[in-house]
């Protein structure tokens, strides 16, 4: 009996690449064989122990059990026929050149293993090792063939076999990668090894209908459906929106109008409903600094119109270009020149980098980033700072899909620069930097042991960062110390890190976006904007 292929087999050490036998994938991840149905009996101590790589990964995807070889027979050739899907022209409007290039280009030199923070930071635990999704994807394209045939015949005799088993392995690895993309950033031949993870989900996705609740169920579809990923629906939304003016009056003396659904505006802003439940701090900043430049805005009460999440990016095509269709169907009906997305990476990527493939005809709509806008203003000097009022250190954390996927790196540090004279960058940075570990979604998800795993392993990168930026004063606790993260899923993933590690009480952490160190920092604003006394009390 042959010992079973480990991952670390697919590198290339000599001339031959190994071979993989069917069957010779690692065994299926718990709690795929016996896990218990959940609300019937708690988790064994040993069955939770078993949990530390799992990531939910069958139980989340909500991956049937068939009872029959014929009716896993009839999934798999579902997935077949997406698999073919996938590879063509037509069905693939979206990703399939980069897709190919990625398939065909990997020279197996592992690479990519070093620049991911999961793989590294799992104790290099081979089941989040990049390549080993994607050469299973690979070689099951080779024995399917198809129209590609002539691009993987170099990888005769080394396929794979599409079988149940290597199917639902094949799901649960795909969500076992934050598509930060790092990996692609290092690759010398440009393999982007987090695509081949998202285009497997949307095969899934897709195809089979497996993919998580919390990106699709209670993501694209609750979006659609009442207004916004949290549930919120239009009236829920101008409530919140009163209730802002109201704070803003409250603290700092100021009447703002934040304009609702303005017709004929110059700018629609769209930003990530989350910030209005969790962070209203941020939709305000951003109406005092609209308000003080002078700037023609509006914000839209349609239908996703107030939340600028696509949760399709991660996993879906046609919820994507769903979303996408509702952000510009609301930006056309309020006649705007412009759409402006807030802080929110994935937004930022949804809406322009890929937008530009989705917002097509009368949906082309001009958008930009509120981190080019801000900078913008400050240069023209619409906007004053007075930086001594912001004299605490801050560091700045570098959104994946911002700056990796879409190279807006300076704007945020030109205007963080003006605003605040202590601030350092994490090492490394900009188009290097780790992610926050909350990526392609996994910031919302918290079933079962995930949060535990973002916290000890997805995190762990950007928690170390972050320490190691304020090294200097981590242990002045008089002083308290900023971690900008200018985006609402990043926003919400360091949020957990610092209440999982305690990191106000012992070392008095704080986080938040860029928009309020800016108003904290405008002058003409009364000062308070920033209330450390407000915030220990949250905490």
């Amino acid at each position: 009996m042959s010992e079973p292929l480990r991952p670390r087999d697919l590198a290339r050490p000599a001339e031959q690449l190994a071979a993989i036998p069917d069957g010779g994938l690692p065994p299926l991840p718990h709690p795929y064989e016996d896990w218990p149905d959940p609300g019937v009996r708690p988790l064994s101590d040993e069955s939770r122990a078993r949990l530390e790589h799992s990531l939910d990964g069958v139980v989340g995807l909500k991956i049937p059990r068939p009872d029959s070889a014929a009716a896993r027979e009839a999934y798999v050739e579902q997935f077949l026929a997406g698999l073919d899907r996938l590879l063509d022209r037509e069905a693939n409007w979206t990703f399939l050149q980069p897709l190919v290039l990625s398939l065909e280009n990997c020279v197996k030199c592992n690479t990519c293993a070093d620049a991911c923070p999961i793989y590294e930071s799992s104790g290099r635990n081979e089941v989040y090792r990049p390549l080993l999704r994607a050469e299973t994807l690979r070689r099951l394209v080779h024995r399917r063939r198809g129209r590609l045939a002539r691009l993987f015949d170099r990888f005769a005799g080394n396929d794979v076999a599409a079988t149940w088993e290597t199917v639902v392995r094949l799901a649960d690895l795909s969500y076992r990668c934050t598509l930060c993309r790092r990996c692609a950033q290092s690759c010398a031949m440009g393999v982007d090894n987090g695509l081949i993870a998202r285009e497997i989900r949307k095969l899934f996705s897709q195809e089979l209908g497996w993919a998580p609740d919390e990106l699709h169920r209670d993501g694209t579809v609750k979006q659609l459906v009442a207004g916004s990923s949290t549930g919120m629906n239009p009236a829920g939304f101008r409530d919140t929106v009163e209730f802002a003016q109201e704070e803003i009056a409250e603290q700092l003396g100021m009447s703002i109008e934040i304009p609702v659904d303005r017709q004929g505006a110059d700018i629609l802003v769209l930003h990530n409903a989350g910030e209005f439940l969790s962070w209203p701090e941020n939709l305000q900043a951003f109406a005092i600094l609209f308000d003080r430049a002078g700037l023609s805005w509006t914000l839209s009460s349609e239908i996703a119109g107030y939340d600028s999440v696509n949760y399709g990016l991660f996993y879906d095509d046609v919820q994507l270009a769903r979303v996408g269709h509702a952000h510009a169907a609301a930006a056309r009906k309020l006649g705007v020149r412009k759409v402006v997305i807030g802080e929110c990476g994935h937004a930022h990527k949804a809406a322009m980098a890929v937008g530009d493939r989705t917002w097509l005809g009368e949906d082309n709509l001009p958008r930009e980033s509120c981190f080019t806008l801000i900078a913008q203003l400050l240069r023209e000097g619409r906007i004053e700072l007075e930086p001594g009022r912001n004299p605490f250190p801050v560091t700045l954390h570098d959104p994946c899909n911002v700056v990796r996927s879409m190279g807006i790196v300076e704007p945020q540090r030109e205007v963080i620069r003006a605003a605040c004279p202590r601030f350092r960058e994490m090492t490394p940075h900009g188009v290097d930097n780790y992610c926050c570990g909350g990526g392609s979604g996994f910031a919302v998800m918290s079933s079962l042991n995930f949060p535990d795993w973002r916290m000890a392993v997805a995190g762990r990168k950007k928690f170390a960062q972050i320490l190691d930026a304020f090294a200097p004063e981590i242990d002045d606790l008089e002083t308290p110390k900023y971690v900008c993260a200018p985006c609402s899923n990043c926003k919400g993933q360091i949020r957990d890190l610092l209440d999982h590690y305690q990191a106000w009480e012992r070392a008095r952490l704080h986080y938040g976006g860029l928009a309020e160190l800016v108003v904290n920092a405008l002058k003409g604003v009364p000062e308070g904007f920033l209330d450390w006394d407000e915030i220990a009390l949250a905490k």
